[in-house]
C-alpha cells in the first residue's frame, strides 16, 4: 500500500470519527447554518486540541460548505422570472410542488432558500410535465448527438459482425488541452502545481499516444498502475498575468462490441481477485444501502442471467433517470444513494448506481472515464465496466443507455461496447493523484478538468479555466 493510499484511508477514518466526536458541528451543518457552522470550526481550531487529521477534516469542512455555496447561487427571484416564460400564471405552490419531489433542487443556507445553478434548466429535463411544456414554448431542438449515433453505432455493429474483431473504426484525434490560472491568485515567485488529464497508456482502445507538445521541458506522466492518468507540470506565478499549462498530443480510439447472449450464463468466478474486489462496497459512494436493495428488487426481481441483470438496469436508468447537470461530487456524501433519493443525474451519477447495482448483484464493475469526444458534443464523461471470464472487462455506458432501434444489437450497444469517440482518463475513482497532491482535491471523486495547488491551498474551479480543443484527423490516416 503507497502512503497517498493509507493517507486517503486515515483521512476517511478521521471524517468518520469527527463526524462523531463533533455531531453538534455536523448538525448546523446539515441544517443549512453554515454561518454557524464556521463559527464553530474557527473556534475549534483556535482553542481545541486536535490531531492533524482532525484539523485537516474540519478546514476541509470549511471549504465544502463554500463549495456547496457556490453551486447553489439562485434566489426565489430568480427562478420565478426564469420560469415566467413558460408559465406565465407561475404560482408559490407550483415551485414548492417541484421543491418536493427533488424536480427543483434548493437547499436552506443561513436561513434562505438557495437554488442549485442550473434548476431551472433541470427542471425541464427531470419533471415530464414542464419537458412538453418547454417543448410547446420553444419547439423542439436538434439533438446532433443523437443523430451522430444513429450512423455511428450501426456501423460498428456491422463492422463487428463482418470481422470479428474485438477492436473498432479506429478513429485519430488531435487533443490540444489548456488549463489556464487567473492572475494574482497565486503571489508572484510563487511555485504553481498542476495535474492535466492524459490519456491513459492501458488501455487496448487507445494506441499510438504521440506528446507532440507539451509548455513546460520538465513533466511527469503518470505510470499504469495510477488509476488517476496525469500529465504534471510546475510553472512560477508572475504578477498580472495568467499562468497557462498545456500540451498537445494525438492518438488513435477504437470502439468496440462483445456480442452477448442474455439466455446464456457466461462465467463469474466467485474466488478471483476481481470478484473479491469489484462486487463489494467502496465507501462512500459505492455503498449497499437499504435504498440500494430495495430498488434492487424492483429492477432484479428473481433475475438470475447476469448479462439479463445489466439489461434490466440499464434499461431501467433509461427509462427512471434523467440526465441532469449535476452538483460538484466533492459535496455529496453517498452518490449512489443520493441519484436515488433526487431520481436524477449526470453520466457519474448514473454509473455509480448502475456499479453499485452490479455488484450488490455479483457482477464485477468498475469506474471509467474521461471525455466524450462526439463531433458537436466534446464533453466530460463518465462510464463504466463489467466483467465475465470469457472476455474480461466489457465497457458499458448507462448514461448512453438503450438507443432507439428495431436492432436489438444497436439497442443495447451501450450494455457490451462503447464507440470510438472516447479519451479514457481514469480506471477508478476517488484514487490519489502522482505525484500525490498535498492539499484537498477540486474534484475528489472524478478527474477529467486538472487539479491546481500552491504552497497556500488548493485553487478550486473558480480560480481557473480549462479547454480542450479536438481536431478529427482525416480516415487515411487511421491505423487499419
Amino acid at each position: 500500500m503507497n502512503r497517498s493510499t493509507l493517507f486517503l484511508i486515515l483521512m476517511v477514518q478521521a471524517v468518520l470519527f469527527s463526524q462523531q466526536k463533533f455531531s453538534d458541528l455536523h448538525s448546523e451543518i446539515d441544517a443549512g447554518n453554515y454561518k454557524r457552522a464556521n463559527y464553530i470550526i474557527d473556534s475549534l481550531l483556535v482553542f481545541t486540541q486536535l490531531s492533524e487529521l482532525e484539523k485537516y477534516d474540519l478546514s476541509f469542512q470549511k471549504e465544502l460548505m463554500d463549495r456547496i455555496e457556490k453551486d447553489f447561487t439562485r434566489n426565489e427571484d430568480y427562478i420565478f422570472n426564469q420560469l415566467k416564460k413558460y408559465y406565465p400564471q407561475l404560482t408559490i405552490e407550483m415551485i414548492e410542488s417541484w421543491e418536493s419531489t427533488k424536480a427543483l433542487e434548493v437547499k436552506l443556507i443561513n436561513g434562505e432558500k438557495r437554488y442549485f445553478k442550473n434548476a431551472v434548466s433541470n427542471l425541464f429535463r427531470i419533471d415530464k410535465a414542464a419537458k412538453k411544456v418547454k417543448l410547446n414554448v420553444d419547439g423542439v431542438g436538434q439533438n446532433t448527438l443523437a443523430k451522430f449515433l444513429s450512423e455511428h453505432i450501426p456501423s460498428l455493429v456491422k463492422e463487428s459482425e463482418l470481422t470479428k474483431r474485438e477492436l473498432l473504426k479506429p478513429t485519430k484525434f488531435r487533443i490540444n488541452y489548456t488549463l489556464t490560472v487567473k492572475p494574482d491568485v497565486v503571489p508572484d515567485g510563487e511555485i504553481i502545481r498542476c495535474w492535466l488529464p492524459f490519456p491513459r497508456q492501458d488501455n487496448i482502445r487507445q494506441k499510438n499516444i504521440n506528446l507532440k507538445e507539451v509548455n513546460n521541458a520538465n513533466y511527469l506522466i503518470s505510470g499504469n498502475e495510477i488509476a488517476h492518468s496525469s500529465i504534471y507540470l510546475e510553472k512560477v506565478a508572475v504578477v498580472n498575468k495568467p499562468t497557462t499549462f498545456s500540451y498537445e498530443l494525438e492518438y488513435l480510439s477504437y470502439g468496440t462490441f462483445i456480442k452477448l447472449d442474455d439466455k446464456k450464463e457466461y462465467n463469474i468466478s466467485k474466488n478471483s481477485e476481481v470478484f473479491k474486489s469489484f462486487t463489494s462496497e467502496q465507501l462512500p459512494h459505492i455503498h449497499f444501502s437499504d435504498r440500494i436493495k430495495e430498488i434492487s428488487k424492483t429492477i432484479i426481481g428473481t433475475e438470475k442471467n447476469s448479462f439479463k441483470k445489466v439489461k434490466m438496469i440499464i434499461k431501467w436508468l433509461t427509462e427512471n433517470i434523467p440526465w441532469a447537470s449535476a452538483r460538484e461530487y466533492s459535496t455529496l456524501n453517498a452518490i449512489s444513494d443520493y441519484c436515488l433519493e433526487n431520481m436524477h443525474g449526470d453520466c457519474g451519477i448514473k454509473s455509480l448506481l448502475f456499479i453499485t447495482l452490479c455488484r450488490y448483484n455479483g457482477i464485477p464493475a468498475k469506474w471509467q472515464s474521461g471525455w466524450m469526444l462526439h463531433p458537436g458534443s466534446v464533453n466530460l464523461h463518465d462510464w463504466a465496466e463489467v466483467y465475465f471470464d470469457e472476455f474480461g472487462w466489457i465497457t458499458v455506458d448507462p448514461d448512453f443507455g438503450i438507443q432507439e432501434s428495431n436492432n436489438d444489437m444497436v439497442k443495447y450497444f451501450y450494455a457490451s461496447g462503447i464507440d470510438s469517440y472516447r479519451y479514457i482518463v481514469n480506471d477508478d475513482y476517488g484514487k490519489p493523484l502522482c505525484p500525490a497532491k498535498i492539499y484537498p482535491r477540486s474534484e475528489t471523486v472524478d478527474f477529467q478538468r486538472g487539479e491546481v495547488e500552491w504552497q497556500g491551498g488548493n485553487l478550486y474551479f473558480d480560480k481557473w479555466n480549462y479547454d480542450m480543443k479536438v481536431t478529427y484527423l482525416s480516415d487515411d490516416e487511421n491505423e487499419k
